[in-house]
């Protein structure tokens, strides 16, 4: 079978590359002839900008997959296998699950920042299968219990998937088995790739370039500047040398209307009203652009509405739990939910890792599945997590309109923190993408009437370009402070679990704990 041919680069996509190629090449990594030398004791922290659509992932693929055929090893949230001074590393980043997960369904093996801040404690017995998968050790583990027809079960697993907890799961490993605690990173890595570092503070900046002595970032300049920036991205503040911007939009297979919308925000003279009518005829050629006059109740459940305001959030969320009958202090299993934290004393630090490893950090989105066993915990589903259902113990807000205490739905002491996620606001959804968004226009008129402006940009023009780039094929653009009842009920149908681990022996089966492993 011939090796599928790489796409073909545009000048601008090509002069990222060479910026990319000669950081590396600083770093003792030539691309061009594909070989990995010895690390040098250069540092550097590049940016590769550009809009949706200028074909910022594409290059990151590239380059991942160039990295690789040159021999480096690729650090991924599955497996960190002991390093090799003589071994270069690349670790592929995003700020959310969700951003991540998106990588990782274009073939990228992307992990969370979190993930790579802390390292896992691996158990020493089974940490020789991962070694032996991943090709560090030519010997075949000898372990008591797990026969080597099993073993043989993990490494046609691995070799097809490229997964260690797979593998592990195929002879009846869970990963609480395999991985033991957490810990703070105290060794650098290597090489690091940031995707939608538009997102990141001044302080995981400032960690990143502690782990990584060459760090190349990925964002989007048009996007929302982090809370606390005044407007600015961390790669603003790098040196203009450091800076490589993609100016060219690629055209998408059948185009996409949706990204032409959000170019058009680039018209230094369009204003909301005109704005609004090109959507409307952008409706009226093509079904991927929807108006609609009542926000789409089923359609939360899995997809938020976008807002800008805090106050527009509880009131569609309020809306979304009255239409669907939900119990005023209660959850129904389906409603969509928000991490807002983890609330744990510092002598909890390792729960809190624990928690943070199976994705339940600050601004996952996870859906309610039902109480857990014990009082105070919750079943959850952590959409974009490579393990997404975990039992953990929560303590959920359901906030109301004009109320300053919000109901508790769910009271551990403490735990994880969440806020429903029928709704959120623009700045929280970065990062994130769903087949189908809803933005609430009154929201974006709102903002273009304050007359704000965010780094000499008006604000509304940033938020109308965040909110409708969350939307992979279909924008809903919602103009009126209406509900459409919903046609379904709330359903976990859609949420389906990974098969169970096959056990290891019917008298280790006997002893296995429950599946759904608890938290806290």
């Amino acid at each position: 079978m011939q090796p599928t041919p790489s796409p073909t680069l545009s000048s601008d996509q090509e002069a990222a590359l060479a910026h990319v190629a000669a950081a590396l090449d600083g770093a003792g990594i030539d691309l061009e002839a594909g070989q990995a030398g010895l690390p040098t004791d250069e540092t550097t922290a590049i940016a590769v900008l550009g809009k949706a659509g200028s074909g910022k992932t594409l290059l990151l693929s590239q380059i991942y997959r160039k990295l690789k055929e040159s021999g480096v090893d690729i650090v991924s949230g599955d497996y960190e296998p002991k390093r090799s001074k003589d071994r270069r590393t690349l670790a592929i980043l995003a700020p959310t699950n969700k951003a991540a997960s998106v990588l990782r369904l274009r073939g990228v093996p992307a992990t969370t920042i979190h993930r790579i801040l802390y390292t896992p404690v691996y158990n020493p017995e089974y940490e020789q299968i991962a070694e032996w998968l991943a090709g560090q050790s030519r010997t075949k583990p000898e372990l008591e219990g797990i026969t080597p027809e099993a073993l043989d079960r993990a490494k046609a697993f691995f070799d097809l998937h490229q997964s260690i907890p797979g593998a592990m799961a195929a002879v009846g490993l869970r990963g609480s088995d395999f991985i033991s605690g957490w810990k703070r990173r105290e060794d650098p890595l290597d090489i690091g790739f940031v995707d939608e570092s538009s997102m990141l503070d001044e302080r995981q900046f400032e960690d990143l370039k502690e782990i990584f002595p060459t760090l190349v970032l990925f964002g989007d300049p048009a996007q929302l500047a982090p809370v606390g920036l005044s407007g600015e991205m961390v790669f603003d503040r790098l040196p203009a040398p450091a800076r490589v911007t993609l100016s060219r939009i690629h055209r998408q297979e059948g185009d996409s209307p949706i990204l032409d919308l959000a170019h058009a925000l680039g018209e230094p003279d369009l204003g909301f009203d005109e704005f609004e009518r090109m959507i409307e005829q952008a409706a009226r050629r093509d079904d991927r652009v929807v108006v609609a006059e009542r926000v789409d109740c089923d359609l939360m459940a899995r997809s938020p509405v976008l807002c800008w305001r805090n106050n527009t959030r509880v009131r569609l969320i309020t809306a979304f739990r009255g239409a669907h009958g939900v119990p005023e202090a209660g959850l129904l299993p389906g409603e969509p939910l928000i991490c807002d934290g983890i609330e744990l004393p510092l002598k909890h630090r390792k729960k809190r890792l624990d928690l943070e490893a199976r994705g339940l950090i600050k601004g996952a989105q996870v859906i309610f599945l039902g109480q857990g066993q014990k009082p105070g915990f919750a079943r959850l589903h952590v959409l974009g997590a490579p393990d997404p259902q975990v039992s953990a113990a929560s303590i959920i807000k359901i906030e109301q309109p004009e109320e300053d205490e919000p109901l508790i739905a769910s009271a551990a002491r403490m735990g994880a923190s969440f806020l429903h996620g029928a709704a959120v606001t623009i700045h929280k959804a970065q990062g994130s993408q769903w087949p189908e968004v809803q933005v609430f226009s009154p929201d974006i008129y709102a903002a273009a009437r304050a007359g704000r402006s965010e780094a000499g940009l008006p604000l509304w023009k940033r938020l109308a370009y965040v909110a409708i780039t969350r939307a992979e094929d279909r924008l809903h653009w919602v103009t009126r402070y209406r509900l459409a009842k919903p046609k379904d009920g709330l359903s976990i149908a859609d949420l389906k679990a990974p098969p169970p681990p096959m056990a290891l022996s019917p008298a280790t089966a006997a002893e296995e704990e429950p599946a759904q492993q608890s938290m806290l």
